[in-house]
Order: structure tokens, then sequence, then C-alpha cells
């Protein structure tokens, strides 16, 4: 071998390496409808020269949560996140200007929602309340009476 790699090997290499992109994208549970989704095309704040005055390479995306076709349940996990990206008629609104042209921050957007959604698309474990056992109540006890015994040592001194 004079090392060089050849389209063969990289692409055995990619087929077993588990951190390749392929192996990183997941498939979503519940995709988002692109039809459910509105886009405006904004100029991008920054520095960017002569052109960033002239091109709308920035992408608003609109996503009217109440009136999409997710489940309900997803439907009130959204509506309860506290994102300030969320307005009161629960619409979310994610601003796009990574990326230099219009295309690439719209997919962009597109990704970002999709997490959104995925992020609250499994339910959240239902809290078991449980009893302190009985040594852990006896450990904090015994801290608590040491502590107020060195309190307690700390008075005013008698003449």
């Amino acid at each position: 071998m004079d090392g060089r790699t050849t389209l063969a090997t990289t692409k055995s290499w990619a087929a077993s390496n588990p951190f390749t992109i392929q192996a990183m994208a997941t498939k979503s549970h519940y995709p988002v409808d692109e039809r459910e989704v509105e886009f405006s095309a904004i100029r991008a704040q920054g520095a960017g020269g002569q052109n960033v005055n002239k091109v709308s390479s920035a992408v608003h995306l609109r996503f009217d949560i109440a009136a999409s076709s997710l489940p309900v349940e997803i439907k009130e996990r959204l509506l309860c996140l506290s994102d300030s990206r969320i307005t009161l008629d629960g619409v979310l609104v994610l601003k796009a200007q990574q990326h230099r042209t219009q295309e690439m921050n719209r997919s962009d957007a597109l990704a970002r929602l999709q997490e959104v959604v995925d992020s609250v698309a499994v339910p959240p474990k239902a809290r078991r309340a449980t009893k302190p056992t009985y040594g852990s109540k006896q450990r904090r006890l015994e801290g608590k009476s040491q502590r107020s015994s060195i309190k307690s040592s700390r008075g005013k001194v008698q003449d």
C-alpha cells in the first residue's frame, strides 16, 4: 500500500463506521408536512459585504401548531413548552440565517423545526414518589445536631 485511499476503501470504511452521517440521521416518528409550514425570505443580519443589503437569504419559518396534522398529545406538549419562539397564538417562528443561500437556510429551518417536534415526541416519565431510607434520615438528623451544637457554642462571651 502506498498510503492512498481508493473510493472503494472509503465506501467500505463509511459503511462500517458507526459515526457516519447516514448512521446519525434518524427517521422521525412525526414528520412535519412542508405544506403546513410558511416561509418568508428576509435579509440576514451581520457582516456580509456589499451583497448583504441586496439579497434576502435569511428565512423566517412559521408553523401553526394548532392547525397542524400532528397528533393532539404532541401539539399539547409543543404549546406547553416555555419557548420564546412560540407566540401567544400558538405559532412557532424560527429564523435561519446561518448559510449563504436561501435554500440552505430553508432546509436548516425545517431541520430545526423537526428537532423541536422530536424533542416533545417522547412523553415525559411520570415521577414516582419515593421515601427516604432510614439511614439517610439518621444521617440528616446527625448532621443537623452537629451544626446545632457548633452554632450554640458561638454564644456571647460572659464577663
